[in-house]
């Protein structure tokens, strides 16, 4: 009996779809009618109720989880090339942090059992959210931003301001000369860019240097000995205008120590073949004696031993 008493409040509704003769179809049944169908028969007696649905503050929380999630994705997707990734979404990245955060400690009204961490993190075998913050996570500490931003995460380091600084002053650099030289000099001159920026560029490698000199030095509190992404990007594409399409080069100033310690180290085989040389030649004059020198030698043998 069971069954029928389930079935007795969907007569109603059942009428309205049937014609007038048992069996007979009176007309197909609109989406909404439809709807309207399977939640009476969802909620009919004996049958099960609505499916568990997050309490409001735990959907308020995954809601701005899903915003946080959206917003970091668009700042890493639009600063990429040229890599842009550390100064421009740093604050974006530590406020889904601050959210994942408050997913893991948010507490339902109900029960314990229904908090929103066991709801939204691993109620399920994907755990979507779960998954979404590793790869954030990964994709920071791939791109050591940490080594660019300030102990507390909230700006970039006084040492990256005055590398970007440098960098810009570079390229407003190299852009200036360019438009004042295509006048003059062919495209593949770049004598102006060469003279008038080297001592910016200068600045900016040896700055360069000194910070992965300093970040190697510090590597033992466990941060990776590569600085971050955003300072390599910008060092390499220096290095490649400089180098590889104004064919640029900077002057070396211990240029006589350099070439003195060169010849000397040219110099070294051609010194030990020599004296190598002499040394065995001196050796086999040594080892020959005259033709009377050894007569008497061996006469001397003779004499001693027969006596």
């Amino acid at each position: 009996m069971a069954p029928v008493r389930c079935l007795l409040p969907l007569l109603p509704a059942l009428a309205l779809a049937l014609g007038p003769a048992a069996g007979e179809l009176r007309r197909p049944l609109a989406l909404g009618e439809a709807e309207e169908l399977a939640e009476e028969l969802w909620d009919a007696e004996g049958l099960p109720g609505d499916l568990p649905e997050l309490e409001p503050e735990c959907r308020r929380l995954l809601a701005a989880f899903a915003e946080g999630s959206a917003t970091l994705t668009g700042c890493l997707g639009r600063r990429a090339r040229p890599v842009r990734l550390c100064q421009d979404c740093h604050r974006h990245y530590r406020s889904l942090l601050a959210q994942y955060g408050s997913i893991a400690r948010a507490v339902g009204n109900s029960s314990e059992s229904h908090n929103c961490a066991k709801s939204i993190l691993t109620s399920d075998r994907l755990q979507i959210v779960v998954t979404l913050s590793e790869f954030f996570n990964e994709t920071w500490e791939t791109a050591n931003c940490a080594n660019c931003l300030k102990n507390s995460s909230e700006g970039l380091s006084n040492s990256t301001v005055e590398f970007l600084d440098l960098f810009n002053k570079s390229l407003t650099c190299f852009e200036h000369n360019l438009q004042g030289q295509a006048i003059y000099l062919s495209p593949n001159n770049y004598t102006e860019v060469c003279k008038n920026c080297n001592e910016t560029y200068k600045m900016l490698n040896d700055l360069y240097n000194n910070l992965q000199r300093m970040n190697r030095q510090g590597g033992e509190s466990g941060h990776s000995a590569h600085l971050c992404i955003d300072v390599e990007d910008a060092m390499n594409i220096t290095r490649k205008l400089w180098s590889r399409t104004f064919n640029c080069s900077v002057p070396c100033s211990d240029t006589v120590p350099v070439i003195a310690v060169s010849s000397f180290i040219l110099f070294l085989p051609i010194v030990f073949y020599l004296s190598s040389f002499l040394h065995s030649k001196q050796k086999k004059r040594i080892l020959i004696l005259p033709k009377r020198i050894q007569s008497n030698a061996s006469l001397v043998n003779i004499q001693e031993k027969y006596s």
